[in-house]
């Protein structure tokens, strides 16, 4: 694997250390993505967002979700393990896990519900309207030259 110096971008750049300091762990993280449990993510409308999680087996009181620096993780223990059963074949798999899913900026969890062993969390993004384009009005010259006479006219008076 090839490694990245990132010191340029940390010294070229003011405001992005979020977006370097991102990079810089996906570059150098070698272990691999967890693949349990399966998840999707839908865009439900222009500024709403669903996390579905396949958590067959674990009750609402094994789940636990929560928003952590800028981090939703999503995690399972399984709080009542019965030792006295005798499985043939196990296929469910129960075991303890822990998802973490990094929000964009202005992003934030509007809910959870789990339902059919499915643990679906909805996001909703939240642009405030200082960030958000406004159109801005282009004045004729005329208006000026207008607006520059009732000034003078103003400071004659």
């Amino acid at each position: 694997m090839r490694n990245f110096d990132l010191a340029p971008l940390y010294r070229a750049t003011v405001g992005f250390d979020q977006i370097a300091d991102m990079m810089d762990r996906v570059l150098s993280s070698e272990i691999s993505q967890p693949t349990y449990p399966p998840y999707n993510i839908e865009k439900t409308a222009d500024d709403t967002y669903r996390i579905s999680i396949a958590v067959a087996g674990f009750s609402d009181a094994d789940l636990s979700v929560e928003v952590k620096e800028g981090s939703l993780i999503v995690s399972a223990r399984k709080s009542d393990e019965d030792d006295s059963k005798t499985y043939l074949h196990r296929g469910i798999a129960t075991r303890a896990f822990e998802r973490k899913f990094q929000l964009a900026d202005h992003v934030r969890v509007n809910g959870a519900a789990h339902a059919d062993g499915m643990l679906h969390i909805d996001l909703v993004r939240e642009v405030p309207e200082a960030l958000k384009p406004r159109r801005i009005e282009i004045a004729s010259r005329a208006a000026i030259e207008q607006e520059k006479d009732v000034v003078d006219a103003k400071a004659v008076n």
